[in-house]
């Protein structure tokens, strides 16, 4: 079975063909320019390839709600010239096979829970931490959808007393995406993450804020696993700063075997970043099969 996957990003777009196992056969990347531009290109990458259905993991907001006159639509995004713009529709009418649809980091954590490292469990969740924060979520077994989509990459934080820097989210200024994304790593310290990781002090920092929001996320939907990914992961020192803060900020309230191995608990991804890619191909393949993970 060939299978289409699209991992719709804001910079570029990466297009790949595999199958129902996961597989992944050849891809290709596209920037992200206007939609009259990009989703032309995109097209005409799927169009000969013979695919019985398509995934679109996509960033957002988007509406997930079936019922919606605007499902399959890119809404309120920051970027302008993709505001409005149907997504799904524009996919189906070209290429006559079924489109499943859901945000890029939903597809990164639909992956993991399909063939990676939170294969098995009921409940975990995926959070990438990069130009942006965002947050897939798995609950009973399902990705988490209600009014929208989780956008958990905006729950408010507490600031450190330390910190002077304002936030630079310029919805709320104090959340974790405010907070803790590469942005705003930048502005508080004047380089980028890259150019400070022998800097001991940025990085307990940015424990401290990622490990605020876990500890509220595990307060509140219990998951059996957490995974970090994203760009600003990539600092080596990070993952054990981060676990020693959930463990100093719960402080002892949560008595869990997986409390008892962090290490188990709090983990990197494990898809060689094919993560988003193969969570599109489950897309495709529970839309094909008429299954609605919602």
């Amino acid at each position: 079975m060939k299978i289409g996957a699209l991992e719709a990003g804001g910079t570029k777009m990466v297009c790949a063909i595999g199958d129902e196992n996961g597989n992944i056969f050849e891809r290709i990347s596209i920037p992200t320019e206007t939609p009259e531009v990009t989703v032309p290109r995109l097209i005409e990458y799927f169009s000969d390839k013979k695919i019985e259905a398509l995934g679109i993991g996509c960033f957002g907001p988007i509406d997930l709600n079936r019922n919606s006159e605007t499902y399959g639509y890119i809404t309120t995004t920051p970027k302008i010239p993709w505001r409005n713009f149907d997504m799904v529709g524009a996919f189906q009418k070209a290429l006559h096979v079924p489109v499943g649809f859901d945000t890029d980091v939903n597809g990164s954590a639909l992956g993991e829970a399909t063939w990676g490292i939170t294969k098995g469990l009921e409940n975990s969740v995926y959070i990438t931490i990069g130009t942006g924060v965002g947050m897939g979520i798995i609950s009973n077994g399902k990705v988490l959808h209600g009014m929208m989509h989780p956008e958990a990459g905006h729950i408010i934080l507490k600031k450190h007393p330390l910190d002077q820097y304002e936030g630079k989210c310029p919805y709320h200024k104090t959340c974790l995406e405010g907070l803790a994304a590469g942005p705003a790593i930048e502005a508080r310290w004047g380089k980028k993450g890259i150019e400070l990781a022998d800097r001991k002090e940025v990085w307990e920092l940015e424990a401290y804020y990622i490990g605020q929001a876990l500890v509220d996320l595990i307060l509140v939907l219990s998951p059996q696993k957490i995974v970090l990914g994203g760009g600003v992961m990539h600092q080596e020192q990070l993952l054990g700063l981060v676990k020693e803060e959930v463990k100093k900020q719960l402080n002892g309230y949560i008595k869990t075997k997986e409390m008892e191995d962090l290490d188990e608990y709090i983990v990197l991804p494990s898809l060689n970043d094919n993560q988003g890619i193969m969570g599109a191909i489950r897309l495709a393949l529970d839309e094909k099969e008429g299954i609605k993970r919602v």
